[in-house]
Parts: structure tokens; C-alpha cells; sequence
């Protein structure tokens, strides 16, 4: 997709695009063409810069504000955020980074996981300075020529181009004919509202260069494809996505958001920082470099970044608060700082309410009913230190998330809610 493909650096008048080009190149993945920024940048007027979001799960995650807070970038730049909701591709399904094809959504679905993640994006982009577009404005009205006319844009080989499809393909797997016209509906939004940049995540730069070729045969200047790291999940290693269940939500209450940043691996505190906090790129060189030499401590570089963090999403302070609920907890009952998540089961909750004994079961520190009843009545049960003595009880749902329960003295989980 002539990756290689670069511009003649121009003149510079002004010392302080320099600046500005650095800034918005930070922490970037690739940029497509290679210089191409630079030049979009000279052209004097605000560009346009288009993130697409296809609406498929109700929350936004740590991950997902990566590419979002660059979009914030170019905002605070002076340049105009076109958002585009695909409420028409999510119905073809984008199969970037799949083994198989996404399940389809119906049109209830999507209006709801729409209006669900927009109202949350607005933690990260200013919304009241964004130009929000829904993709159906210009797809739902293409008749068989105008397909027809971008299929005949590529060719198979080039869509086997992409890692998931020729992985699919060697392996005899199903990719459909609906699968391949995902990149090309995705490049038309691009003509659609003549993007100069459009960001994504490493996994979509097919379909962004795929926007490149479009844009090239109407007529356009192609944009610039200018992608973000993903960030790995809880788990240290997959991608942090709500399928998995191991994402950190924008929306997450404080106490939540902080021990899930706790319990990341150490190794991602650097990455965390870069991507994720508004930490200057100076001070964040000055901690690797403290870790590398022993001389600042991982649990004190975690707590700095769970604080930045939660403090980001809910305002200054909130990370401290959550810190000091934390160290109540954890510290004082020597609750250990990698307690697994375990989700619960909507079928565990009855009218708002968990019972005690089918909750212990369901994070897996009782095996049956009896067990866990029997625990109770040791006194061996704690939620957040506090001893449960009621073997019956019926505890609220919506308090239990974000909470660590405990039998005996060696045996935790962090509750989430479905």
C-alpha cells in the first residue's frame, strides 16, 4: 500500500511549527507518508482530522482513549475533529485483527452503543468542537454503479495484503466477500468529508491507506494515516478490549480505575505513562531511567500513574482519594496487589442483588453453596476488610464493583460487574 512512499521536507517559516509537529507526532506508531505530516501541516488553514468509531461495545477504554487524546491534540492545535460514527459499517463489521468474521449488530444495537460512547468520549475530546458525522449519510444512498466502481478500486491480492486475511486464507478459513468491502466503505468516509489526516490504531492502517488510494481516485489529495499504539490490557499481553474483560473504562469509579492500574505488570508502567497520563516526556525518560537503575520503586511509579490516571477522568484529587482507599484496603489487610478481576455473571444477580454464598462461588473462593456458607460462618469472609457474618445475606450489586472479597487468609478477587 507504498508504504515507503514519502514527501520533500519544505521550508519552514516559523520555529514554532517545529514545535507543534513534534507534539502531535508523539508517541505515534506510523505516519504515512513519512513526512507527509509535515507538509499537511504548511498548507496554513486547520485540517481536517478523521477518526472513525464503529459503535460494537457500550464503554470506552484506556485503550481507546489513546487515539482520542491525540484527536484532543490536534483539536488544542487549532485543527477540526471530524468524528464519524459508523453506524453503516458496523453493520458490514470491521475484520481487522479477527479470525473470523464479527458477529453482525442490529441497527437497536448500534444507535445504543452510539449514544453510549459518545457521551463518554467527551472526557478526552471537546465535543462541542467537533464535526460528528454518522456514515450512513453517504453510504446507505450508493447505488450498485457507485459500488461497483469502488470495488473495482483493488484487487483480491491486495486485500490478501492484510496479516488477518492472508493468515485466513492459508489457513482455509471463510473470509467473505462482505469482509472485503469493509476497508473500501471505511476509505469512502474518507472522500466522503475530504480528510486531510485520519487516525487510527496500529490494526487499522490497511483501512487507512485503503482511504489514501480512494481519496487518489476522486480526485483528491490523499490523507495523511497516522496511527497509535495499542495498549495492552490488564492481562500484560492482548490488547485491552471489553470482549476479554481486561480494560480499564473511562467511566470506571475512582477506587475501581486505581487498583485496576495497580494491577497491571510492571513492565507496562512506562508505556501506561506515555500513552496514557499527561506526563511530560522528560519526566517520563527521568522514571525509566530511575526503574532501570533500581532507584525509584515499581509500587511507587505504579501509585504516580494509577493517580495521574484516575485524576484525568475524574478530576484533581480523585487519585489521591483513591489512593488512600487503596492502601486502607490492601496495606492494612495485607490484601496482595495482583488480586484477579473476576466479572460476574448477569444470571448471579437477582433484582439488583447478589447472594452471598452464589457470589463466593462465582469468583471461585467457594466451590459449592455449602462451602462458602460454611465459610461465613468461621468468620473467614471479608468485603474490603469488613468481616460478613450473615451466611444469607444479600448484598447490592452496584456497591460490589471494584471490591475485594476474601476467605481465609490467602485467597482474593476484585469484583466487576457484567
Amino acid at each position: 500500500m507504498r508504504i515507503q512512499e514519502a514527501y520533500p521536507a519544505p521550508r519552514r517559516s516559523l520555529v514554532a511549527s517545529a514545535a507543534v509537529e513534534d507534539s502531535l507526532l508523539r508517541d505515534t506508531a506510523t505516519v504515512v507518508p513519512e513526512g507527509g505530516l509535515e507538509v499537511k501541516l504548511a498548507i496554513g488553514r486547520p485540517l481536517r482530522v478523521k477518526l472513525g468509531l464503529d459503535p460494537t461495545a457500550p464503554e470506552v477504554t484506556l485503550g481507546w482513549a489513546v487515539v482520542l487524546r491525540k484527536l484532543r491534540q490536534f483539536q488544542d492545535a487549532g485543527h477540526q475533529a471530524v468524528l464519524i460514527v459508523g453506524d453503516f459499517t458496523t453493520r458490514v463489521g470491521d475484520p481487522s485483527g479477527r479470525s473470523e468474521a464479527r458477529p453482525r449488530l442490529t441497527k437497536e444495537q448500534i444507535d445504543a452503543f452510539a449514544q453510549s460512547v459518545l457521551r463518554q468520549f467527551g472526557k478526552v475530546v471537546d465535543m462541542d468542537r467537533v464535526e460528528l458525522r454518522r456514515n450512513s449519510e453517504w453510504l446507505e444512498g450508493l447505488d450498485m454503479e457507485a459500488v461497483l466502481r469502488l470495488a473495482a478500486t483493488t484487487t483480491v491480492a491486495r486485500m490478501l495484503e492484510r496479516d488477518d486475511f492472508a493468515k485466513r486464507h492459508a489457513e482455509q478459513r471463510p473470509i467473505s466477500l462482505l469482509e472485503f468491502m469493509y476497508p473500501l466503505l471505511q476509505g469512502y468516509d474518507s472522500v466522503a468529508v475530504e480528510a486531510d489526516i485520519e487516525l487510527g490504531g496500529t490494526d487499522q492502517l490497511f483501512n487507512l491507506l485503503m482511504g489514501r488510494e480512494l481519496q487518489r481516485e476522486f480526485g483528491q489529495d490523499p490523507q495523511i494515516a497516522l496511527t497509535m499504539p495499542l495498549l495492552e490490557g490488564l492481562d500484560g499481553v492482548q490488547k485491552m478490549s471489553q470482549s476479554l474483560g481486561n480494560y480499564i473504562g473511562v467511566e470506571d469509579p475512582p477506587d475501581e480505575m486505581f487498583g485496576k492500574v495497580m494491577s497491571i505488570p510492571d513492565g507496562l508502567m512506562v508505556r501506561y505513562l506515555r500513552l496514557c497520563t499527561d506526563v511530560a516526556a522528560a519526566e517520563i525518560a527521568e522514571i525509566e531511567q530511575g526503574l532501570a537503575a533500581g532507584e525509584l520503586h515499581p509500587n511507587d511509579v505504579k501509585r504516580r500513574l494509577a493517580r495521574e490516571i484516575v485524576d484525568l477522568y475524574h478530576g484533581l484529587g480523585a487519585g489521591e482519594a483513591a489512593e488512600e482507599g487503596f492502601v486502607r484496603v490492601h496495606r492494612q489487610h495485607q490484601v496482595p496487589q495482583d488480586v484477579p478481576l473476576v466479572v460476574l455473571s448477569e444470571r448471579a444477580i437477582r433484582d439488583g442483588l447478589v447472594w452471598l454464598p452464589r457470589l463466593l462461588v462465582e469468583t471461585g473462593l467457594s466451590t459449592s453453596n455449602a462451602e462458602a456458607r460454611r465459610a461465613v460462618q468461621q468468620g473467614g469472609v471479608r468485603l474490603d476488610g469488613e468481616p460478613l457474618k450473615d451466611p444469607d445475606a444479600e448484598l447490592e450489586a452496584a456497591a460490589l464493583s471494584g471490591k475485594v472479597l476474601q476467605v481465609g487468609r490467602r485467597r482474593f478477587a476484585q469484583i466487576r460487574l457484567p
